[in-house]
């Protein structure tokens, strides 16, 4: 419990008075005095015999979400006692002056509920709370705050854009694909072979006529389907003060390897300050990527042969794209000497030169340049290189989880 500001202000104008009248001897001033002394003595009376016997529930919707979704949080507020005074609740949110929001008075098992949307414009990891529930007199000289909620993360991912998956390489590459075993019956597309059973097979793949011919249990062995193989090479280096062309190159790398994990293609993600994730696949894998995306940003340390080095630890082969920021045509040069080791190479230069910008170059066999100031430059770009624009499903964009925390407190007071 605290006296506001109003309260403060009325209290030290009644002591003034009360001590001016006493020193010039004019009693008007002192009972005046007294009396503002007396009404906020009164207020924090007031507030402090105040009871609460509130249930809140605090839910977020969704924890996790991609840049330019909806996050909504709801706030429900039930009355369990009398007839409660005006409620003030507070929500902090981490980057903004938070949420304040008023709900008038509750009957016994009366209920309310408010609500209010988060910023998701930049990517980053966003503290909500702790929600407090505030009451106060009616002339707002005192207040009482009561702890409601606590502390909740939401994890905004790089935005992303809708494009195609980057094309199958090919070419006599024994890293190109990689097949894809099924935990639960070591099946595939197609028929392939029928072999002897072995402990551990699906008893469902046995092919009972084999099994009768051969006296023996023979299993249907199926051709495995096969993955392509996705290398993302993005510059984390600090050019200058601007961030627009690094994020834009965040944004790239992120689309590109969301596009490939629907194809279930093998990912990977390289920076020049030496991260590397190394080959998987899954919705696990990327998450683990889009997180580290979440909270990288410009670096002085690391180089583009650092990155070169990194890569080549697990050999070449699929397809390598480069998401660089402001590179020189030295650094482009480097790039493109990388088709050696991959078959298909794509260098998006993420850039503010207008000059330069938003074009598309053809730099060899298996080789393109995408200049691109903005989303609608690598967009387009990346559609004229390498199919048409497709649009995501809403589950993918707007929300990567839909966890959500029901968080209900009791406040007795």
């Amino acid at each position: 419990m605290s006296v506001t500001r109003h309260g403060w202000l009325l209290l030290s104008l009644g002591l003034i008075l009360i001590l001016s009248g006493r020193i010039f001897a004019i009693w008007e001033l002192f009972v005046v005095g007294a009396a503002a002394v007396v009404l906020v003595v009164l207020a924090v009376v007031f507030t402090g015999l105040a009871r609460l016997r509130l249930e809140v529930t605090r839910t977020i919707t969704p924890l996790r979400l991609h840049a330019g979704g909806t996050a909504r949080v709801d706030v429900v507020v039930r009355n369990r006692g009398g007839q409660t005074p005006v409620l003030r609740l507070s929500d902090p949110v981490e980057g903004t002056s938070g949420a304040d929001m008023s709900v008038g008075p509750l009957h016994k098992g009366e209920s309310l509920s408010v609500a209010y949307q988060l910023p998701t414009e930049r990517r980053g990891v966003m503290n909500v709370g702790p929600l407090t529930v505030g009451i106060g007199d009616p002339f707002g000289f005192s207040s009482l705050e009561i702890g409601a909620a606590g502390v909740h993360e939401v994890t905004v991912y790089p935005r992303i854009h809708p494009i195609d998956a980057a094309p199958f390489t090919i070419g006599d590459d024994s890293h190109n694909a990689a097949p894809t075993p099924n935990a639960l019956g070591r099946t595939g597309d197609d028929f392939y072979a029928l072999r002897q059973y072995t402990f551990g097979d699906d008893l469902r793949r046995v092919h009972w006529k084999s099994t009768a011919r051969h006296d023996e249990l023979m299993v249907r062995q199926d051709d495995q389907p096969w993955q392509g193989r996705l290398t993302v090479l993005l510059d984390t280096r600090r050019r200058h003060d601007d961030t627009t062309s690094f994020e834009l190159a965040i944004e790239a790398a992120a689309s590109v390897l969301q596009a490939s994990n629907r194809r279930r293609d093998l990912i990977r993600l390289v920076t020049t300050n030496r991260g590397d994730s190394g080959f998987a696949s899954g919705g696990n894998h990327l998450d683990s990527i889009m997180h580290y995306l979440v909270t990288t940003n410009p670096r002085s340390d690391g180089t583009l042969l650092d990155a070169r080095d990194a890569i080549l630890t697990q050999g070449g082969g699929g397809a390598l794209v480069a998401c660089l920021v402001e590179p020189s045509d030295s650094e482009i040069d480097e790039m493109v000497r990388m088709r050696n080791t991959f078959d298909r190479v794509t260098i998006i230069a993420c850039s503010l030169d207008a000059e330069r910008s938003n074009s598309v170059t053809s730099m060899g066999r298996g080789i393109v340049a995408i200049r691109a100031s903005d989303a609608r430059s690598l967009v387009s770009g990346w559609s004229a290189v390498h199919g048409r624009v497709t649009s995501l499903d809403k589950t993918t964009v707007g929300a990567a989880s839909s966890a959500d925390p029901n968080e209900q407190i009791r406040v007795d007071r």
